[in-house]
């Protein structure tokens, strides 16, 4: 008989399943803006718009943070969970997207405080206002359930990407078929970001297209997300 697989793999395949209570589902960061202007409009743009995310965004930006935060609560540091918090506040360019991080981040901690109560970080976690950001406390209950880093990032990263090929599969329109080529080249380029994750020497958010379109997406007139 084979060996069952690992509890730290099971917790990470939870906090990347699109059933995990947050609310990710309702956010497209973006991409219906993008839609809006034609600048994605098939597959193959809905894929290069994703991968550019991936690369410029996640890369860069929210899996250094959820790095940084994994290992300030393994050290149970509380002063630089506050500083990636404040960090992730301020580099949010759009109303939208700061709604986005602090929603999903509250919705987290409301999980977390129903399961598993006993963990180190919470009170740190709780002491975040107005509210932990998303990608500080996914690194914070990855640490808190135990998993590495890299497996740990992987999961994050893997998450976003199924949500956002939803999200394309729903406003470019694509058929789930092409969905799931769109996520099959999301999926090769994961293990690079995780890479350049572990190695940026600090967080970095610079994205201008992005932010254009994200505030568009304020005002745009038909929505069917709320980024």
């Amino acid at each position: 008989m084979t060996s069952p697989p690992s509890s730290e793999l099971l917790h990470l395949l939870w906090l990347a399943s699109p059933a995990l209570p947050v609310g990710g589902f309702s956010y497209s960061e973006g991409l219906e803006a993008a839609v809006d202007a034609g600048v994605v409009h098939d597959e193959t743009s809905a894929g290069d718009w994703l991968l550019n995310q991936l690369e410029l965004v996640q890369a860069r930006a929210e899996l250094p943070v959820a790095a940084a935060a994994h290992a300030a609560t393994l050290a149970l540091d509380g002063t630089r969970l506050a500083e990636l918090n404040a960090w992730v506040l301020r580099t949010r360019e759009t109303s939208e997207s700061l709604q986005q991080a602090q929603q999903m981040g509250r919705s987290l901690l409301v999980w977390m405080q129903g399961l598993v109560p006993e963990a180190p970080v919470l009170p740190l976690l709780k002491l975040l206002k107005p509210a932990p950001t998303w990608p500080v406390i996914m690194g914070a209950v990855a640490a808190s359930r135990g998993a590495a880093l890299e497996p740990a990032l992987q999961a994050i990263a893997f998450g976003w990407a199924e949500n956002l090929m939803q999200a394309a599969v729903r406003c470019v329109p694509l058929g789930q078929t092409s969905g799931q080529r769109v996520l099959a080249r999301l999926v090769h380029a994961i293990p690079p970001a995780v890479e350049t994750a572990c190695s940026v020497p600090e967080p970095m958010a610079f994205a201008p297209l992005l932010g254009i379109h994200g505030a568009r997406h304020e005002t745009q007139y038909s929505r069917l997300f709320r980024s």
